[in-house]
């Protein structure tokens, strides 16, 4: 049980940072995106590109940092392949959602992110193909924490969950201690007193998609890092994403942050009750659930 527990919050913090970038966006665009989750992929093998590359250009940052199966050069590229995500997402918006913000209704958004969302991920299979793939060969040794009960933890692990809070943390900072956040958290509540007030719309707008690509990025790296790399990684994220910012609260970000971590410990502990092949189904079961108690999720505000 204790294993389960650990890995679930290794589990949940990745779909945490997803989570809070659709949450903002759903919140402030009105409209569920469900190409979002494919911005994982699009971060996960990014990192792989600029890892190669660099280790080509710069040999000597090619060394595994200390324990960890993770090198100064995909180190690098963790922060390069949030950058390319972010502005990806960006791109995406002004080619397909802005336009159709501007001509049609919510709905016709969803189905475009369906269409977006199966274009990305066939392009990212078109160009690496369909066969996992790993950042490193290098076998990662877990080390014994308990004997009493077994724990076992890998130093990707931890620090993949360390800089997984560390994100959250300056996100964190970010929205409470600048006026940009202040100005984000204003545009979320009321675009229309925002605007009035001189909160310039299309601005914060391009920069919750630059956080929500970047974020995104990351998880995907952090979980290509501990697990591997496909082409379906974004496709198997889109139910947890979306049940922890259901479960959390839309437009709440840390409810988002709370609703990961409850899906990736609930998928988790289900491992010692139901086959591995249920567990996909487990988010599906956590919205039903919290639609039925708790519809406008733990930290969302009540519309009745």
């Amino acid at each position: 049980m204790i294993q389960n527990l650990v890995d679930g919050v290794l589990t949940g913090s990745i779909i945490s940072l997803g989570a809070i970038g659709l949450t903002l966006i759903m919140h402030m665009l009105r409209f569920a995106n469900f190409s979002y989750a494919e911005l994982l992929g699009i971060g996960a093998y990014t990192a792989l590109v600029f890892d190669k590359l660099l280790a080509v250009l710069f040999p000597a940052l090619s060394g595994k940092i200390g324990a960890l199966t993770l090198t100064g050069t995909l180190a690098l590229s963790v922060l390069l392949a949030m950058v390319v995500a972010g502005v990806s997402a960006v791109v995406i918006d002004a080619l397909v959602f802005k336009r159709i913000r501007a001509k049609a209704d919510a709905l016709s958004m969803v189905f475009a992110s369906f269409g977006v969302a199966l274009i990305l991920r066939n392009v990212i299979t078109l160009i690496f193909g369909q066969k996992a793939q790993l950042y490193s060969n290098d076998i990662a040794f877990a080390i014994v924490v308990s004997r009493d009960p077994l724990l076992l933890i890998k130093p990707d692990q931890v620090f993949v969950l360390i800089a997984a809070l560390v994100l959250m943390g300056g996100l964190h900072l970010v929205l409470t201690r600048t006026t940009f956040g202040y100005a984000l958290r204003a545009v979320a509540e009321n675009p229309v007193l925002a605007q009035v007030s001189g909160v310039r719309l299309s601005v914060i707008v391009t920069s919750v998609w630059l956080i929500g690509g970047a974020l995104s990025a990351a998880a995907g790296v952090f979980y290509a890092l501990t697990n591997h790399l496909s082409p379906a990684m974004g496709h198997n994220f889109v139910l947890p994403v979306f049940a922890a910012t259901i479960v959390g609260g839309i437009g709440s970000v840390y409810g988002a942050v709370l609703g990961g971590f409850i899906v990736g410990i609930a998928s988790g502990l289900a491992l010692m009750v139901l086959p591995s092949g249920y567990i996909p189904a487990m988010p599906f079961l956590i919205i039903l659930f919290v639609l039925m108690l708790r519809p406008h999720g733990l930290f969302g505000e009540d519309q009745g």
